[in-house]
C-alpha cells in the first residue's frame, strides 16, 4: 500500500513537473532587419519584442536577427510570405516591389517635414497603406521611422543638381527613387545594402542616400568623404508579420504584437529624433565635410518630368491629399 502511494505521489509529481516545464517553454519568434542592433531599427525591434514578451507572459520568446543575418530586406520579406521568418522592420525601399502602392511615400520633397510626415503616417492615409499589405500576402501593423534621407558621396559636396551630373549613387531596389536620381542625372545604381558598404570601399559606387539615422549606426563615415542634407524622401520603417504565423495567434496574443509594434514605432522614433539632434555634429567630427544649406527649389524643379510620371503612376489626386494634411 505505501509503495503504490509512493509510485501515485511520484507520478503525480512528474506530471505535474512536465505540464510545469511545457507552460514555461517559449515559441521562438525569428524578428529580422538589415541594420544593426544599436540602430533605429534594433530599438524598435527590441521594444516591439519586449511587449509581446511581457504581455503574453512569456509565452513567445523574440530571437533578434540584426544586421541582415537572415538576408536583405527583400529577402525579410520574401520569407514573410514562405512563413520561415515570423516579423521584421523594413524600409519602403524593397516594399514598393511587393505592395506597389507603397511607393507614393517615396515621391521626393512630398513631405514638408518629421510633423507632417507623422501625421500622414498616423492617419488614415497610413492605416490605408497599411491595409494594402493583406492582399500581398503580408500583415503590417505599424509605421515606424527613419527619418528624412541625405545625400553623400566620394567626389564632391553637392550643392546643386548639376553637381549630381554622372555621379553613381547607390538606391534602393526602388523605382521611384532610381526615376528621381536618374532625371536629376545621376547614374543611380540599386543595391541591396549588405552590399553597399563593400561597394563603396571598392569605388564601385560613388555614394549613397540614406538618413542620419543609417549613416551614424552603419558608421558611414568611415567610407564616405561628403554629406549633403537634401532631405529629398522621408523614409518610414514598416513592422511586418508573417500571416502563416499571426494567423495561428490568440486574439489576446494578437493584441500584444499589435500594440508592441506601436510600441516599436515609437522607440524609432525616439532614436531618430536622438540621432537628428546630435547626428551632425558627430558626423562632423568624423572628418565628413557636411553641407547644411540647401536650397531645394532647384531639384524639385529639375524633377518636373519625374512629377508627372509619379502622378500617372499614383495620381494626382492622392499626392495632394498627402501634401494637404496639416
Amino acid at each position: 500500500m505505501f509503495a503504490r502511494r509512493t509510485f501515485t505521489a511520484a507520478a503525480l509529481a512528474l506530471l505535474a513537473g512536465t505540464g510545469l516545464a511545457q507552460a514555461q517553454t517559449a515559441k521562438p519568434v525569428k524578428m529580422a532587419y538589415a541594420l544593426a542592433l544599436n540602430s533605429h531599427y534594433g530599438a524598435g525591434a527590441q521594444a516591439w519584442a519586449a511587449h509581446v514578451e511581457k504581455a503574453t507572459n512569456n509565452a513567445f520568446k523574440v530571437q533578434q536577427f540584426p544586421a541582415s543575418a537572415l538576408g536583405g530586406e527583400r529577402e525579410l520579406i520574401e520569407g514573410l510570405q514562405l512563413g520561415t521568418i515570423e516579423a521584421i522592420l523594413v524600409s519602403t525601399g524593397a516594399l514598393s516591389n511587393f505592395v506597389p502602392e507603397v511607393g507614393v511615400v517615396d515621391v521626393p520633397f512630398l513631405f514638408r517635414d518629421t510633423a507632417h510626415a507623422r501625421k500622414v503616417f498616423d492617419g488614415p492615409i497610413g492605416q490605408g497603406l497599411l491595409d494594402k499589405f493583406k492582399q500581398r500576402g503580408l500583415i503590417a501593423l505599424a509605421w515606424g521611422e527613419q527619418g528624412f534621407r541625405h545625400l553623400s558621396n566620394n567626389k564632391l559636396p553637392v550643392n546643386t543638381p548639376a553637381d549630381l551630373k554622372g555621379l553613381k549613387i547607390r538606391t534602393m531596389e526602388n523605382p521611384v527613387h532610381l526615376l528621381a536620381f536618374r532625371t536629376l542625372g545621376a547614374s543611380p545604381t540599386p543595391m541591396a545594402w549588405p552590399e553597399v558598404i563593400g561597394a563603396l570601399q571598392q569605388g564601385v559606387i560613388d555614394g549613397q542616400e540614406n538618413p542620419l539615422s543609417v549613416f551614424v549606426s552603419a558608421k558611414l563615415w568611415q567610407v564616405q568623404k561628403n554629406l549633403t542634407l537634401t532631405g529629398h524622401v522621408y523614409a518610414p520603417v514598416a513592422l511586418i508579420v508573417s500571416p502563416a504565423f499571426f494567423n495561428g495567434l490568440t486574439d489576446a496574443q494578437k493584441t500584444a504584437f499589435i500594440e508592441g509594434a506601436k510600441i516599436g514605432a515609437k522607440a524609432s522614433r525616439d532614436f531618430v529624433d536622438d540621432v537628428e539632434a546630435k547626428g551632425v555634429a558627430e558626423i562632423k567630427s568624423h572628418g565628413v565635410n557636411v553641407v547644411t544649406q540647401v536650397n531645394k527649389a532647384p531639384f524639385q524643379a529639375a524633377l518636373t518630368p519625374a512629377y508627372q510620371q509619379y502622378a500617372a503612376k499614383f495620381g494626382q489626386q492622392t499626392l495632394d491629399q498627402i501634401a494637404a494634411v496639416k
